[in-house]
């Protein structure tokens, strides 16, 4: 009999807070986003709670324009090898760009951070569309957003390709024969292709869990069929449960398409909860919430998802400036999504920025509140998971004690990590290495 099918849940180490506000409550460190005691409270929590990992997102350039969280804070895999060294089973998830990095030191890096995790390792592959990140590389220009996705491609192929360099019992170690490895089992890769050349071996095996699991938060047409071809847990952020359901079966219908498993890859919308021991606690917390917020927050989620526009230059309370040629080549999705609110409801800019600052959401009330709407979502193809964001100082702690609790007692999710790797709590399978399997195939 099939396990049974249950949530996954994941924490974003988001130090000072997701807004532009999120920093001014009197209880947040504004030293947060560059303090390891704080992540490593958060993270120990997160484990605590049994969740399957943590998340770090990332972006290589700020301006005037960038939220606190992203002026000040740590780069990925070094946080997440930190905090691998102070935790044991929870997942550790690092975002990276494919746009201003390269294959080899990447995969170098993972397969770094998942030995040091015993194969706790998960690479969320994006690529940069904040196009002045070009001026911190050396470089003239941005990638248009169609060739973007080729690009990934193509790097994913040579990561997951250098990943495969050792197979599984390539390290032999024999001191009497003075064989430390076979080299029939140690591999080139000899990479040529449209943008990249790498010839390989990587200099570190293969871990615990074989290779790193694969994220990834495509959400405009070219990003959905990459997520579905090739991720094996997907981040994206649905503003309802419609919106979740239509996401959630396109890109599994497209997945299936591709010849993939029906299950994957997961789909793990990311929500902010606001609760609350009472109703009137929770519409309180969200209140609170909601006083930190400014129209500079709504002004600087536009200014993202448009390529860092500056939006101040316009009437407020004017029609919505045709932005519309600047969502092409920036965040696609979050700027359809924008523009389409803007259409059905003939807002304006001070409108859909005061309603982007502080969305409600279904998740916000009590503990129970908050676990049916999670129920909801799972069981009504909106998500296989979520990816948690703490809206308050002190909200984590509240979902960890009084929501997870109830999801356990539903059967929804589980009251232990069951194994050892990242890759087998998420109920992956083990990925075989290419050549050992060529050369059974060649065998047989």
């Amino acid at each position: 009999m099939p396990a049974p099918r249950r949530l996954k849940l994941g924490f974003i180490l988001h130090g000072v807070g997701r807004t532009w506000d999120d920093w001014r409550h009197p209880d947040r460190d504004v030293r947060a986003s560059t303090s390891f005691p704080f992540y490593l409270h958060q993270t120990r929590l997160a484990e605590k709670g049994k969740f399957d990992f943590v998340f770090v997102a990332d972006s290589l350039s700020i301006n005037e324009k960038s939220s606190p969280h992203y002026l000040n804070r740590f780069e990925p895999i070094t946080i997440l090898s930190a905090l691998a060294g102070a935790t044991s089973r929870i997942g550790l998830v690092g975002t990276l760009t494919v746009s201003y990095s390269e294959p080899f030191n990447v995969a170098r890096q993972f397969a770094s951070l998942d030995h040091i995790s015993n194969g706790r390792a998960a690479w969320n592959v994006v690529t940069s569309w904040l196009g002045d990140t070009a001026a911190n590389f050396s470089r003239e220009s941005h990638p248009e957003h169609h060739q973007r996705y080729r690009i990934a491609a193509e790097y994913l192929d040579v990561v997951q390709g250098l990943w495969d360099s050792w197979e599984d019992d390539a390290l032999v170690g024999d001191k009497a024969r003075g064989v430390f490895v076979d080299r029939e089992k140690l591999h080139r890769l000899d990479h040529q292709g449209e943008f990249f050349q790498v010839r390989g071996p990587l200099n570190i095996g293969r871990s615990a869990q074989g290779q790193p699991v694969i994220f990834q938060a495509g959400a405009s047409e070219s990003g959905r069929d990459f997520a579905a071809r090739r991720a094996e847990v997907v981040f994206c952020g649905p503003q309802n449960l419609a919106e979740a359901q239509g996401y959630y079966r396109d890109v599994k219908s497209r997945a299936r398409a591709f010849g993939r498993d029906a299950d994957v890859p997961f789909i793990l919308p990311g929500i902010g909860p606001v609760i609350g021991l009472t109703e009137a606690d929770a519409e309180a917390r969200y209140r609170e919430l909601a006083s930190l917020g400014s129209l500079d927050t709504g002004l600087g989620f536009l200014s993202r998802a448009f390529n860092d526009h500056d939006f101040t230059q316009y009437d407020l309370d004017g029609p919505f400036p045709d932005v519309e040629a600047i969502g092409h080549n920036s965040n696609q999705s979050a700027s359809l999504r924008i523009l389409e609110q803007v259409r059905q409801g003939h807002l304006t800019l001070r409108q859909i920025s005061e309603r982007i600052a502080t969305p409600r959401g279904d998740f916000v009330g009590t503990p129970e509140k908050v676990a049916d709407a999670l129920q909801t979502w799972f069981e009504n193809e909106g998500a296989d998971g979520f990816v948690i964001f703490e809206t308050l100082p002190g909200q984590f702690d509240l979902f960890v004690h009084h929501v997870v609790p109830i999801l356990q007692d539903r059967g929804l999710f589980h009251r232990d990590y069951e194994h050892a790797t990242f890759r087998e709590n998420l109920r992956l399978p083990y990925p075989t290495n290419r050549y050992t399997a060529r050369r059974k195939k060649d065998r047989a």
